[in-house]
């Protein structure tokens, strides 16, 4: 496997609880996700254009990024590659990956959605816009504009989106356990 996909897997992964995390903890910390090194990583679009002259690697329709249980959807990915990167050479070097076009993230029951996000590898930051930025766990929900992670500390920070619909403030909706008496 290469370096790109390992990456771009450990990426994928590690944002998605981070983001789920952040729905369903008060203080926004994670308990850390369980990831493989040995687990294979799917990555699949309809169109892959790689311009080395530039450091880029941009993948269009339908992009699906697979590991294990964790699936990250979009219609296009960009990775931006700092220098002696390259996705034909095997050697990473990412500083950024951007998805846009309806973003979609999910670890086993838990599922963030947005318009665009990016991916800054060296700050560990993952920001997730959009008119309606949704994270949720079974019945559990929380709605916003602007999600921002950090990936390294799991600290993560839920904005509204200043409209008048939602008077600019963060929606949560959590269902109390259920339990057998």
């Amino acid at each position: 496997m290469n370096r790109f996909a390992r990456g771009a897997a450990v990426f994928a992964a590690g944002l998605m609880f981070s983001l789920a995390a952040a729905a369903q903890e008060g203080d926004g910390q994670t308990g850390g996700l369980q990831l493989s090194d040995d687990e294979p990583i799917q990555i699949e679009s309809d169109k892959l254009e790689v311009d080395e002259e530039k450091g880029i690697a941009i993948f269009t329709g339908n992009v699906t990024v697979v590991q294990g249980d964790n699936l990250l959807k979009s219609g296009r990915m960009t990775v931006y590659y700092g220098e002696g990167g390259a996705l034909t050479s095997g050697t990473s070097n990412i500083e950024k990956i951007e998805m846009d076009d309806k973003v979609y993230m999910k670890s086993k029951d838990q599922v963030a959605t947005g318009d665009h996000g990016t991916y800054d590898m060296k700050s560990q930051i993952f920001v997730l816009t959009g008119n309606k930025v949704v994270l949720s766990q079974g019945e559990n929900v929380a709605e916003g504009c602007k999600l921002t992670a950090n990936t390294a500390t799991g600290q993560a920070r839920l904005d509204g989106c200043g409209g008048k619909s939602s008077g600019g403030r963060v929606r949560t909706l959590l269902q109390p356990e259920q339990r057998n008496r």
